[in-house]
């Protein structure tokens, strides 16, 4: 069901339906199978590696309504942390930016997302947004850590300004941004544009520029990029980049936050990427299973 390499492009964690948690060395182009983490009770939905900053640690969450931190001491992998809180499926799990510490948020198809804080010695705070999203939040992606712009505004020697917000989507159609304000989590901003359940979103890295965005794909085939350029982050706007013929199930950003990968029930991977005059245009598409990637020429692109 997903497939997440670590900071360092050095391991890759799979996870199934058969319960289990994957890990394997892709070093020098070859796949060793280093572990095999069992603990879930259901299909395994989506796994996620924290920074490495904090050690080798990995979240999973499964249908089983778990999810589980897993922790690597000596070349072994153990449970951290599980957390039970949530009533239903646990659909998707995503680690904050390294600045805030560890900090997890995980989107339910209670309705509900779990934001989980390790507070050290074992502990983990748990805050919790009932009712995100009626029937269902299918998933949940941090904003970067550093408010757009902040980069360039700052005066040299004072500390960037950091701001908690994640975004959310559903199976009310809706893309949600949420925002910490002393200690509580409230909704920032409602996102509508879809018309079917939102499957995946995505918050592009920054590095300080103006500029937030975001993309959400659906249910309904198609994928928006949402904008930002308002410092206060009211006023966001869409823009379709495709509308595709069937389920888009992943988006998935470039660390430079500039190329954007989408993944749907036609089993393709198309690479999107933004051009000077502000169009989305298809780089390349991969087939599933044909491992060729075919590059779209500026020719077949016009026709």
């Amino acid at each position: 069901h997903d497939a997440q390499m670590d900071y360092y492009g050095t391991r890759l964690a799979t996870c199934s339906s058969d319960r289990t948690v994957k890990m394997f060395d892709v070093r020098n182009g070859g796949q060793i199978l280093v572990a095999d983490l069992r603990g879930h009770e259901g299909p395994v939905w989506q796994v996620a590696w924290a920074h490495p900053m904090f050690g080798n640690i990995l979240a999973s969450c499964s249908y089983d309504r778990k999810v589980i931190i897993w922790k690597e001491d000596n070349g072994s992998w153990d449970k951290m942390h599980e957390y039970c809180g949530h009533e239903s499926s646990v659909n998707s799990v995503c680690w904050g930016p390294y600045d805030f510490g560890l900090i997890l948020a995980c989107g339910s198809s209670d309705g509900a997302i779990s934001i989980l804080t390790f507070t050290g010695d074992q502990q983990w705070d748990v805050k919790k947004i009932s009712n995100a999203h009626t029937i269902g939040c299918n998933a949940v992606s941090w904003a970067p850590a550093v408010v757009p712009g902040s980069l360039i505004d700052q005066p040299s020697g004072q500390k960037p300004n950091y701001v908690k917000r994640f975004v959310s989507g559903g199976c009310d159609n809706l893309v949600k941004l949420w925002k910490e304000e002393d200690g509580q989590w409230k909704e920032d901003q409602k996102l509508e544009a879809h018309s079917d359940w939102v499957r995946d979103v995505g918050w592009a890295p920054s590095i300080g520029l103006p500029t937030s965005t975001i993309a959400s794909c659906s249910q309904d085939g198609r994928v928006f990029i949402w904008t930002c350029d308002d410092p206060a982050g009211n006023t966001w706007t869409a823009k379709l980049l495709h509308k595709f013929n069937d389920v888009v199930w992943h988006v998935s950003w470039s660390i430079t936050g500039n190329i954007l990968a989408v993944s749907g029930g036609d089993n393709k991977v198309t690479l999107w990427k933004e051009s000077m005059d502000g169009q989305w245009a298809c780089i390349s598409d991969v087939s599933k299973g044909q491992g060729a990637v075919s590059t779209i020429t500026d020719t077949q692109q016009s026709e």
